[in-house]
């Protein structure tokens, strides 16, 4: 936020909405597009997250604007004027569009949605809002989720409209909401996800009413839509500090009902008894997996790193030496993996690489110091494919060893795991191991027709070439006539 004396209320609003001002004066967009709706009889206004993110000095080129125009006026205005205009949402009475603007010497697109003055409530047994629109926009502005989602800037006059305190709790840095929290969650119960969302997004506090209702209304959650719980879901684990998002859902209960893997972790102790339970370990983990990416947030990663130890659980024994063991836990959870992320409605491929990321994830420690053979670190690469950088990236961040000594040794055998990788792959090309004879000169070779048994050489073909490296052409089709003749 801009700087201003906290100590002084009213220094501190009219900084703020100074730069709401100075944001709408280098975006023509909005007051040209305001005056449209004002030459056709509506009002329009800037609101929401649009007005939230411009106090914080964080706004982009999506804009939010309510208007008491219907959908269908919306339209009739925005055709004529955007570069494209969409009707995905017109069901809800939002209206999207494009528009391309010189700001100042530069070229900008902008991403318009503009929303019909509305309100939305569930009922017990429905999954989908049901929308009825209103007539004022303070009556648009009681509905939002949280009262800094509930301020508006009209246009084009620019008048700032903070019905509900949410300049103060912005200065705050606290999530309350507009009308009571029992009747906020109760008119869409994803709003108790969207206050862990935004608490890790923009790394405020939840107020303890807040916090309460959360805990009262969790089982309300399960009347939402699988889709909509996903969305909310991966905009948390992709935010700044999704430890404090995830802490808020498994302390009120939601995690239970959204992601039950999760705060099951918290009655396990992992077996070097190196943090207080699982839990708390795969939380770091997210967090070390979050400092090691290199092109912004990374879902499928985050994903692994959250979920790479759900299986413990499930796998935890007691030993007589007093050790608790989680054999084959990565194996158990990929598939309970695979399930969850299947009911939340993920994509197959992300599903996919996700859960090979968690069956992987422990496959580094049969390494020790080094003892793999060269055919060993083939087949480590074969195995994880696309996915071989993200493994680095999973396997390192494992480590959360207070340890130091420890860690160090883990970290360079890992370094040296990877050295040797790169010289193979130097060698021979390693991320595209295929059988030196390939399925037509399989047949040629054998003089035989398509069928099961070229599939049965390719695969005796590929262990050869994992074990020994590259062959010669000749040396291939010797190898292959005499596992043939031994097949005989």
């Amino acid at each position: 936020m801009p700087n201003a004396n906290e100590d002084n209320p009213s220094a501190l609003n009219q900084v703020q909405s100074r730069a709401v001002s100075e944001l709408l004066r280098v975006s023509p967009v909005a007051d040209e597009l305001a005056r449209r709706f004002q030459e056709a009889g509506f009002s329009l206004a800037l609101v929401g997250g649009s007005v939230r993110d411009a106090l914080l000095g964080r706004l982009g080129n999506d804009l939010d604007f309510t208007t008491d125009a219907r959908p269908e006026d919306v339209l009739k205005i925005m055709r004529p004027w955007a570069d494209a205009v969409w009707e995905v949402g017109i069901a809800f009475g939002t209206v999207g569009g494009q528009k391309d603007a010189r700001v100042g010497d530069v070229s900008q697109s902008f991403q318009i949605e503009v929303t019909t003055y509305r309100s939305e409530a569930y009922d017990r047994t429905s999954r989908k809002p049901e929308v009825s629109y209103g007539d004022s926009i303070e009556q648009d502005l009681v509905r939002r989720d949280f009262t800094v989602n509930a301020m508006a800037v009209a246009l084009p006059e620019k008048e700032f409209i903070d019905p509900h305190g949410g300049l103060d709790d912005l200065a705050a840095r606290v999530l309350r909401t507009p009308s009571t929290p029992e009747a906020s969650f109760s008119d869409d119960p994803l709003r108790m996800m969207r206050a862990a969302r935004f608490a890790a997004q923009l790394d405020f506090e939840v107020a303890p009413d807040v916090v309460a209702a959360m805990k009262a209304m969790s089982e309300r959650i399960e009347i939402v839509s699988s889709e909509r719980m996903r969305d909310e879901l991966n905009k948390l684990v992709l935010s700044a500090h999704p430890r404090k998002g995830l802490t808020l859902l498994v302390d009120t209960g939601l995690a239970d009902r959204v992601l039950p893997e999760l705060p099951a972790l918290r009655l396990e102790r992992d077996e070097h008894h190196r943090h207080k339970d699982v839990y708390d370990h795969t939380l770091i983990v997210l967090e070390q997996a979050m400092a090691l990416e290199e092109d912004g947030p990374d879902l499928t990663l985050r994903l692994a790193a959250l979920l790479h130890d759900i299986g413990k659980p499930r796998t935890r024994r007691f030993e007589d030496d007093g050790r608790v063991s989680f054999h084959h836990h990565e194996v158990v959870g990929a598939k309970m993996t695979k399930k969850r992320m299947t009911e939340l409605k993920y994509s197959n491929e992300l599903v996919k690489d996700v859960s090979r990321l968690v069956e992987l994830h422990l496959r580094f420690h049969g390494y020790g110091t080094g003892e793999w053979t060269d055919s060993a670190v083939r087949r480590y690469v074969r195995d994880a494919g696309p996915l071989l950088d993200r493994l680095h990236k999973l396997t390192r961040s494992d480590c959360t060893t207070r340890n130091k000594r420890k860690a160090t040794a883990l970290s360079r055998a890992y370094d040296g795991l990877e050295e040797r990788i790169a010289q193979l792959q130097e060698q021979e090309e390693l991320d595209a191991i295929r059988p030196d004879l390939d399925g037509n000169q399989i047949m040629e070779v054998l003089g035989v027709a398509p069928g099961p048994v070229i599939g049965q050489a390719y695969k005796f073909l590929l262990e050869l070439r994992l074990e020994n490296g590259p062959m010669e052409h000749d040396a291939a089709v010797s190898a292959l006539k005499e596992w043939w003749a031994a097949q005989n």
